[in-house]
């Protein structure tokens, strides 16, 4: 008889495998599983076996997050980081701390400011000014759709009342027209562009932090969501190579090629070569990101109606479609036509038509493929629009912490959407019930990696820790079980990662040990599971201390 490396016995297994949701044991014999089921699996322990006694804890697959910027995110935790609060003060200090802590950097730079922060949103340069003044300094908000740069940044970025808005973003004015501070979208561009660039070695190190954190988070595997220059901002791609040559890259990563949104076809066969020459050990770039919209509190998510004012009136914005609509379809057409999977960024519910149309557009050219393309985001669904995931194969990849009732939905959205638009908002229960596949996916640096959060909001429609009990939207719940396969099986489909995301025999080993049984508790109390451990390729890639 052939012995395991490692079992693990005597407790839940939740494999996400429909032909078996439950187990109590597990054998992995080098990196894949070869054994689910009971008392029987016992038999392939040996002298050498480590054996796991689970003792009521629970097993899941390694979690895979579907729509994540690790570089970007493990890069900006050695800036200055804004997020966890709210307070204007409490920014200040934070941004004044870090420029003294760092008189050697000509740009203060870093993130995580919250637009709920500041009266309809917008930060202003003259609040910066007062804590550092003689240095330009540059700050990404919390989604990463806009920017708050100081008066020396806008100045050394030569913007100024007469500087004309770009086709895709907007700077925000003060009453002469002077930009106030506060950039959105491709605005942000116009100051990120004179910000000192990450250097290789840097990025490498922000991947690698990054790495150990979603390790700790029990995350194996993830969708890099935007490899590319972007704003101004270097491709994060070359850390991952040097990574996957140097064998540091445990994780195992997919690769969304950016789309260039002012630039056309004729960038698919570049597109094409980075591809192939990107392929290394467990990277890989085999999917094409397309940003289609904005952000709704900024403005700039495409709808089918306008956004309404402070009053409730219409107003003329609708919000912007980055790529023409039509012209979406035949690059589309074309990219599923090379095996490329797309990935769009659609969260107003035109910019959610215009990619399931093009998805369409490419069914009818070239057939049903396994291109497995996927929507993500989808904060505004039409309710016309519901059932055409599942008659499209389009995936919905959903990013369940943000729907909740905070601040920047309450002050910031639902009074721009009106009642009946604000109710068709993140329909993660309509759209499993329409016969969508769902996968799911955090968006950090824009919100916490920590899927179990995700899991949290995604069965309660409640932030952890909230205690007013107010439910978001209660109809669009989904069960614990729904979720959980989304965080897993749902996302390595996605990802590619065939033979990952349930645990069956012949599968890889990528496993998570959690510190209970989130079933056998309160819904209330999912936020409080722990990771214990996390195994990659049946290789212990963190472990609690």
């Amino acid at each position: 008889m052939s012995f395991a490396d490692l079992v693990l016995t005597g407790g839940p297994v939740f494999t996400a495998d429909p032909a078996r949701s439950r187990a109590t044991s597990l054998a992995v014999t080098g990196e894949r599983i070869t054994a689910v089921g009971h008392d029987e699996v016992r038999e392939l322990v040996g002298p050498r076996t480590e054996v796991v006694d689970l003792a009521g804890r629970m097993v899941v697959p390694g979690f895979q997050d579907a729509h994540v910027h690790a570089v970007y995110g493990g890069t900006e935790l050695g800036e200055c980081d804004l997020s966890g609060t709210v307070g204007t003060q409490e920014y200040l200090r934070r941004i004044r701390a870090f420029a003294e802590a760092h008189p050697e950097r000509a740009w203060i730079t870093g993130s995580g400011w919250s637009m709920e922060s500041f009266d309809g949103g917008l930060p202003t340069r003259h609040l910066l000014d007062s804590v550092v003044p003689d240095r330009p300094v540059y700050l990404l908000n919390r989604d990463h759709h806009g920017a708050w740069a100081n008066t020396r940044a806008l100045e050394l970025a030569g913007l100024t009342r007469d500087t004309p808005d770009p086709a895709d973003g907007r700077i925000e004015r003060e009453p002469d027209g002077t930009p106030s501070g506060a950039l959105q979208e491709g605005a942000t561009g116009l100051v990120a562009r004179l910000v000192p660039p990450t250097t290789g070695a840097e990025r490498l190190a922000g991947l690698l932090r990054a790495q150990e954190l979603l390790h700790s988070l029990g995350i194996t595997g993830w969708q890099d969501a935007l490899l590319g220059v972007f704003n101004g901002q270097p491709d994060p791609t070359d850390a991952y190579l040097a990574a996957a040559r140097a064998g540091t890259l445990t994780a195992r990563v997919t690769g969304a090629l950016w789309w260039q949104r002012d630039r056309g076809a004729e960038q698919i066969p570049e597109l094409v070569a980075r591809r192939a020459e990107n392929a290394h050990g467990r990277f890989r770039t085999t999917a094409v990101k397309i940003m289609q919209d904005g952000i709704a509190e900024n403005f700039t998510a495409a709808m089918t109606s306008p956004y309404l004012d402070g009053c409730g009136c219409a107003t003329a914005n609708s919000g912007l479609s980055f790529v023409d609509p039509q012209a979406l379809r035949s690059y589309v057409t074309e990219l599923d036509a090379l095996d490329f999977q797309v990935h769009f960024h659609a969260l107003g519910d035109r910019a959610v038509r215009e990619a399931l149309d093009a998805v369409a557009a490419a069914r009818a050219a070239n057939g049903r493929r396994a291109t497995r393309h996927h929507l993500a985001h989808l904060q505004v669904v039409h309710p016309q629009d519901l059932p055409r995931f599942a008659a499209l194969g389009a995936i919905a990849n959903i990013q369940p912490l943000w729907a909740a009732h905070e601040p920047q939905m309450d002050e910031l959205t639902i009074p721009f959407l009106g009642p009946e638009r604000a109710a068709w908002q993140y329909p993660f229960g309509d759209l499993l019930r329409s016969g969508a596949t769902l996968a799911a996916g955090s968006d950090w640096p824009v919100s916490s990696p920590d899927p179990i959060a995700g899991l949290h909001v995604a069965v309660n429609r409640m932030e952890p820790g909230a205690t007013d009990g107010r439910v978001f939207l209660p109809e669009q719940r989904l069960d614990l079980g729904t979720a959980l396969t989304a965080y897993t099986a749902g996302s390595a489909h996605v990802n590619g990662h065939d033979d990952a995301g349930s645990l069956r025999p012949g599968n890889l080993a990528d496993l998570v040990l959690l510190d209970r049984d989130p079933f056998a508790g309160p819904a209330e109390e999912i936020a409080a599971t722990r990771v214990l451990r996390t195994w990659v390729g049946g290789r212990t890639v963190y472990a609690e201390q």
